[in-house]
């Protein structure tokens, strides 16, 4: 459906909720969308950025003198001549900026393998290129910590996630509830690396001007938090500052903190004296740019014999480097999701010697939802309940955590009007008894949930003189259609139909707003726009309430409402104006409103989560252990649904990232090299058109007063969890195997 078509089947008024197409649409099918690296900049020259070949140890000697000697090279920057670089401030686990805390080209240390140590920059890419295969380097090599599962015994405990949220839970007594359960299920869940493989890698160009102050065009989720980084890493009034980024072609959390590669585009672009364009290769952005990271997870269930559980204990241990924490925290799912009185959770990380992990369309939950509703599984068929029964059994009618009311919680009507849609009741509980000829057929399930974060989030809203407006906020679109839904929030805000309003994004000069990341962009960034939009017509019906010649004056601001580019008196229609002519008549080329919000995580202490059920058929070879999913639907609460196309585009998009996850997706480490064994999408299995059904998603909607203004949660994440889990139950239903280690292969099977 196109805007126009919008417009006249749902008006002005009604736009919100409507499956427009999306404004930027066109731009990206036609090229004309400017991405990070596209920018097109007057004398702007290249870097190639070179990256150790060891993972530990460090570097003996550097030899630049044949680069430097090369056509076109106008420098080669290394430890031994680069900026002083302060340790950065941890997006995660310090309220920074930084994907990771220390710098490369500091000193001669080696963290990991393709750790930056040398940046050439030269007049084309071809020149440069060269120049850094020209830079020799030898090092002085130490075998590397590679593998996790072998060395779990020296696992420690990380920093506090966020700065607050400690890596150790407890509520009532677990071992006690494990003692008098009359059924226990106690396994290990295992998850590997994994990589985000966004279309569009990372990329920056950076420019100084002659006054000192710096342009940035990065390949960001969030503008204003990386200025604060590049303010910190290069030592620098944050004002002398712009980042610039209005589309991003994919990111699913690996572009949502600053990485060294923006800043070292900086300072070679001031050693040089010129623009610095600087794009990772594909495999560059396996090493460092983040990774979702490896998991082994215990898990302990206990239950009554009526299936109400006494007590879940579940521990995580992941990835912990040198260079930065970002703690998985695969059990925080845990603590919330049932309700149970005796829970414990823990997150350990393991010294290794790789790149900082980072987060991961839904991370913790992601993986710690495998782990979870596996284990649900495996206790509902010892149980011999039905998997969907087991749930509703223990369904949190309140917060487990905090006890409080949520803010909205659909989850019962996912599972029941998901099961229906899908046809669960269908299901022979027995595994291996359903066959499609000589293929076996499963049937899993297991729950979505995700939190949506609230982060302050201001906007700017203008309504010009012909009628049409202007609305910005400094967030960001990752291909989530969050141009198309703030320009349907400001339509209806406004009175004016979506084609007469513009939104824009992803500069610092708009007004502030954080990561889009943590399913935050709607949720903070929608009531800010809603705000400013409201001001806006606000202040053209107060010059048109105290103007004579309109026919709305004298009338209060409270009676005037707006549709179709009018304003007019709510209990008398007839008396209406445009904006373009109230404005006119007071000579006015525009009026502004601004709106912010700072957003509570938990409003009025109720805990604000997405939640869905994910339905998965499978049929599974069992004379080659080839699976296939064939069908698979999810039903999700998100609240209030700003456009129906976009979520459900969001949605079954989770689907097939949770498809990937659970029979593809796994970065294989070399166990004594500590190297990426293949750094590229040949070699790391992506989900294609062949591995994807034709899915189904569709959304119960709960009204939530208390989420925001709008009632409107995040979708960007809930979509991929319990995928993973729903995937594997169904593989157990069809042949009897339980596989608790991903990705599920053929080889684990047979």
């Amino acid at each position: 459906m196109s805007v126009e078509q919008g417009r006249r089947r749902y008006g002005s008024s009604g736009v919100i909720g409507a499956p427009l197409d999306r404004v930027d649409g066109r731009l990206k099918v036609t090229g004309a969308a400017t991405y990070a690296a596209e920018h097109r900049i007057e004398g702007v020259v290249h870097a190639v950025l070179l990256g150790s070949t060891i993972s530990r140890g460090r570097i003996t000697r550097i030899d630049t003198s044949a680069a430097e000697a090369a056509p076109g090279v106008l420098g080669i920057m290394t430890h031994l001549n680069a900026p002083s670089f302060p340790a950065l401030t941890p997006f995660i686990t310090g309220q920074g900026a930084a994907s990771q805390a220390v710098m490369p080209l500091t000193d001669d240390v080696i963290h990991h393998a393709g750790q930056y140590v040398a940046v050439a920059v030269a007049e084309t890419l071809e020149q440069a290129r060269e120049a850094a295969r020209l830079i020799q380097i030898e090092y002085q090599a130490e075998p590397p910590r590679a593998e996790l599962e072998s060395r779990l015994s020296e696992a420690y405990p990380p920093q506090p996630f966020f700065g607050g949220i400690p890596p150790e839970y407890r509520r009532g007594d677990p071992a006690h509830g494990l003692d008098e359960a009359a059924v226990r299920v106690e396994q290990t869940y295992s998850t590997p690396i994994e990589h985000h493989n966004p279309m569009e890698p990372h990329a920056a160009i950076a420019v100084w001007d002659a006054d000192g102050s710096l342009t940035v065009y990065d390949s960001s989720q969030g503008v204003f938090p990386t200025r604060q980084g590049l303010a910190e890493a290069l030592q620098m009034p944050i004002e002398k500052i712009r980042v610039i980024c209005p589309f991003v072609g994919g990111g699913f959390g690996t572009k949502g903190g600053l990485w060294p590669y923006t800043v070292l585009a900086a300072a070679a672009a001031r050693q040089v004296g010129r623009p610095v364009r600087l794009v990772l290769t594909r495999a560059q952005m396996y090493t460092s740019t983040g990774y979702r990271s490896q998991t082994v997870q215990d898990v302990k269930l206990g239950a009554r014999q009526d299936g109400t559980l006494t007590a879940i204990v579940h521990t995580s241990t992941s990835i912990g480097v040198a260079i930065g924490e970002f703690p998985e925290m695969a059990p925080s799912v845990t603590q919330m999701l049932y309700a149970c009185p005796n829970v414990e959770t823990k997150v350990s990380l393991v010294p290794m010697d790789l790149g900082i992990p980072f987060a991961m369309r839904g991370p913790g939950e992601a993986p710690g939802m495998f782990a979870l509703e596996s284990g649900l599984d495996e206790l509902a068929e010892k149980l011999g309940l039905d998997p969907i029964e087991l749930r509703l059994r223990n369904f949190a009618e309140v917060d487990p955590e905090s006890g409080h009311p949520w803010s909205s919680n659909g989850l019962r009507e996912c599972y029941a009007q998901g099961a229906n849609r899908f046809g669960w009741a269908r299901r022979n509980p027995e595994p291996r008894s359903m066959r499609d000829g000589r293929w076996l057929v499963g049937y899993g399930m297991a729950t979505a949930s995700y939190p949506t974060v609230g982060f302050p989030a201001q906007a700017k809203a203008t309504i010009r003189a012909d009628g049409s407006a202007v609305v910005q906020s400094a967030t960001a679109d990752l291909g989530t259609g969050q141009y198309t839904v703030m320009t349907q929030v400001a339509s209806e805000a406004l009175g004016v139909s979506p084609d007469r309003v513009t939104f824009e994004l992803g500069d610092t000069r708009q007004p502030f707003a954080f990561v889009a990341g943590g399913s935050s962009g709607v949720r903070s960034v929608g009531p800010a726009v809603k705000m400013a939009a409201e001001a806006a017509r606000t202040k053209v019906a107060e010059l048109a309430s105290g103007d004579e010649e309109s026919p709305l004056g004298g009338y209060d601001v409270e009676l005037i409402g707006a549709e179709d580019g009018e304003l007019f008196v709510r209990h008398d229609p007839s008396r209406r104006e445009t904006y373009a002519a109230v404005l006119g008549r007071h000579g006015l080329d525009e009026v502004t409103g601004e709106g912010g919000v700072e957003m509570a995580m938990n409003p009025g202490g109720r805990r604000v989560n997405a939640f869905g059920a994910q339905f998965v058929e499978v049929r599974v070879d069992p004379d080659f252990g080839l699976v296939r999913v064939t069908r698979a639907l999810g039903a999700f609460d998100i609240g209030r649904v700003l456009n129906q196309k976009t979520a459900r585009s969001q949605a079954i998009g989770g689907i097939v990232f949770g498809i990937g996850m659970a029979l593809l997706e796994h970065t294989v480490i070399h166990p004594t090299l500590g190297t990426v064994v293949s750094p590229d999408l040949a070699g790391y299995l992506l989900p294609v058109h062949a591995d994807v059904p034709a899915l189904d998603a569709f959304f119960v909607e709960v009204e939530d007063p208390h989420v925001n203004s709008l009632g409107a949660k995040g979708v960007g994440e809930v979509g991929i969890t319990g995928v993973a889990a729903a995937i594997a139950n169904a593989v157990y239903h069809a042949t009897g195997r339980r596989i608790r280690e991903l990705p599920i292969t053929p080889e684990a099977l047979l």
